[in-house]
């Protein structure tokens, strides 16, 4: 497989910000340093060791670094828009031979997993099989034959997860950690290390390290995909370029998608019951986006494929329940296309019931908008990449929700950064 001649690694370090620095103040009249970017100002990648970095609360600050982090990782696994050799070699080795993927990891790094899943599968041509961290070691060695096994923590030291590497390696399996530390345990142990570019993320809710480990998937796929004969060189430089552009969408939205945010969570904060749905790789983010309400605000939420609704949970759909739908499709893709005539029959239905619906819909699907309660509008990409540009609403959501219910956003109660005990 032809791969870009690799140049020297890139550390956490070695990535720097361009731009001009300039000061603006908040509303609070406190300043805060922000880098000229286009239309929208690039809040700096900074470590919030002692403090938000001008924001009332780090979450906040991690989801608008979002941007910087996704050009940060890049700048460690490309070198001049193509893959790099030298970034990729040691998860080569490990894929090398290998038809059949397990991904083992808990929470936000699960949901990772699954949107990951289709990605591998869909481009790569790799059956992949998603477990539980935690019931991993559990399972029988006969579930898959010889898989690679792939490990994603944002800490690296997850217990569970770590415990998932061990049995794999126990098993003679080849294994990939993608973690946020690259000097952790996991990254150490594994036959390869992925790291994302996040940065240090101190909020307990995962935003930043989230959509990062989208990204290493993605390029995983791209690669996979490349090694296995299923992209030609064009259609992988088209992958690259699709994701390259992303960074500078997301950057260009995030402000307006903090104040449409804001505005809905605002008649939602009082809501009991939150139902959030999903097609394909769309479901991932579902579970996601229910998570980050979940552990943020303290509200039931739960995330189900679009397609089961009518199978037991419609039966929750009343005035104290909402439903989130992700609706944002590639217009460009006819399985894509497919699943959002489904989305819009499900809206169709869901507007007869009465039902209080907020969607999450690709910019300028006005039919979305007239068949929901609210609707939030997201940039347009490729399929794959929609994830991490839908996802992002959802972690405004939950963050609007808990600051509105006067919760401590940044340390939830009863949980922790790292599971470091099981």
């Amino acid at each position: 497989m032809p791969l870009a001649s690799s140049g020297p690694q890139i550390s956490c370090r070695d990535v720097s910000l361009r731009g001009k620095q300039h000061r603006v103040r908040r509303c609070d009249r406190k300043p805060i340093n922000v880098l000229s970017g286009g239309d929208a100002a690039v809040v700096k990648n900074l470590d919030l060791s002692e403090g938000a970095s001008g924001f009332p609360h780090a979450m906040l600050a991690e989801i608008f670094q979002q941007p910087q982090a996704l050009r940060d990782t890049l700048a460690y696994y490309l070198r001049d828009k193509s893959l790099s050799g030298e970034a990729f070699a040691a998860a080569h080795s490990a894929l090398l031979g290998h038809e059949r993927l397990v991904i083992a990891a808990s929470g936000s790094s699960r949901h990772a997993g699954l949107a990951g899943e289709i990605m591998l599968e869909d481009l790569a041509g790799v059956t992949v099989d998603v477990e539980y961290a935690s019931e991993y070691t559990y399972r029988s060695t006969h579930t898959l034959q010889d898989p690679c096994t792939i490990v994603i923590s944002q800490s690296g030291e997850t217990a569970d997860t770590l415990a998932a590497l061990r049995e794999a390696r126990g098993r003679g399996l080849k294994t990939i950690a993608i973690t946020n530390n690259p000097s952790s345990a996991m990254a150490r142990e594994a036959d390869a290390s992925m790291p994302t570019l996040a940065g240090k993320e101190r909020a307990i809710p995962a935003t930043k390290s989230f959509t990062t480990q989208l990204a290493v998937l993605y390029l995983l796929t791209v690669f996979a995909a490349r090694m296995r004969g299923r992209a030609t060189a064009r259609v992988t430089e088209l992958y690259l370029e699709q994701l390259i552009r992303l960074p500078d969408l997301l950057e260009q939205a995030i402000p307006r998608l903090r104040r449409q945010v804001a505005t809905v969570a605002e008649r939602l904060k009082e809501t009991e019951t939150f139902l959030f749905l999903g097609r394909g790789i769309h479901y991932a983010i579902a579970r996601e986006g229910a998570l980050k309400l979940k552990e943020s605000s303290y509200m039931q939420a739960e995330g189900y494929p679009a397609g089961e609704l009518k199978h037991g949970p419609n039966a929750l759909v009343s005035g104290n329940a909402a439903l989130v739908v992700l609706a944002a499709y590639d217009r460009n893709d006819p399985d894509s296309t497919l699943r959002h005539s489904k989305i819009l029959q499900l809206l169709r239905d869901l507007k007869k019931q009465g039902a209080d619906t907020l969607t999450i819909a690709t910019e300028a699907d006005d039919e979305v908008g007239e068949l929901s309660s609210d609707c939030i509008f997201v940039p347009a990409c490729s399929e794959y990449l929609l994830p991490i540009c839908e996802v992002v609403p959802l972690q405004l959501l939950a963050y609007s929700i808990a600051i509105l219910r006067g919760i401590d956003v940044d340390n939830p109660r009863n949980l922790v950064k790292a599971v470091v005990r099981e």
